[in-house]
């Protein structure tokens, strides 16, 4: 499969109960979207990096570190209770109106601030070379709490459950969650299926922690401004 055209989306609503204004939160002196943008820019698979918001200032902070924001997102797709797929295929159906249509849509959370330009490239290289099966990004399971994945013949298996089957069940196997940094599918797959998860879907392995941190409360920035400060150290 050669694929040049891919829409990178961040979904960034304004709205957050957890933690207030988290996606502008600065964070190593930078809003905390603009690493995502940064991570996302000038790769040459991505034909735009989309931002889609609810908020006028996360827009302007986005379009000045040079993202696509060419609308706001509608008012029943920025709650917190509005589904995420719902989010990106109304991204992506305006976007193919507009601009044409893509081979991929890559989802990169704003609160996945140190996913690195190296595992997107690579996520897309999987994209690329398994003929357009989607490639969700995983890591190894260190939760009960989560719903859990297995390698099987090179693609991942869910398994819902976590008090049913394990791994071990379907043969020897590392279990796997879905750490939220990594999110990649063809336009026909999420329109059909409405999920970034098909029956053969390829994993982009994560093993660093830090790729994996997932900022959803003030104990997480916390530890990202750890990080952040190590890093610039």
């Amino acid at each position: 499969m050669s694929t040049r055209r891919i829409l990178a989306l961040i979904p960034a609503r304004g709205g957050s109960k957890r933690l207030p204004g988290k996606n502008i939160r600065l964070l190593g002196g930078k809003p905390l979207i603009v690493w995502t943008i940064d991570a996302a820019s000038q790769i040459a698979d991505i034909c735009d990096v989309l931002v889609s918001t609810d908020d006028p200032g996360i827009a302007r902070i986005a379009s000045d570190a040079g993202a696509f924001v060419p609308w706001l997102r509608p008012p029943d797709l920025a709650s917190d209770t509005a589904p995420s797929i719902d989010v990106a295929i109304h991204a992506l159906d305006r976007y193919e109106r507009s601009r044409g249509p893509v081979d991929g849509l890559l989802l990169l959370q704003p609160t996945s601030p140190f996913r690195r330009r190296e595992s997107i490239l690579r996520g897309i290289q999987l994209f690329r070379n398994g003929g357009g099966e989607p490639v969700l990004g995983v890591s190894p399971n260190k939760s009960y709490l989560l719903t859990k994945f297995c390698l099987q013949d090179g693609f991942l298996i869910a398994l819902p459950n976590a008090h049913g089957p394990t791994c071990n069940s379907i043969g020897p196997a590392q279990e796997y969650v879905a750490n939220g940094a990594f999110y990649l599918a063809t336009p026909e797959h999420l329109r059909s299926r409405r999920s970034f998860v098909g029956e053969r879907t390829l994993p982009l392995i994560i093993d660093m922690a830090e790729e994996s941190l997932d900022i959803d409360t003030m104990l997480d920035f916390a530890i990202a401004e750890f990080i952040a400060g190590r890093e610039t150290v």
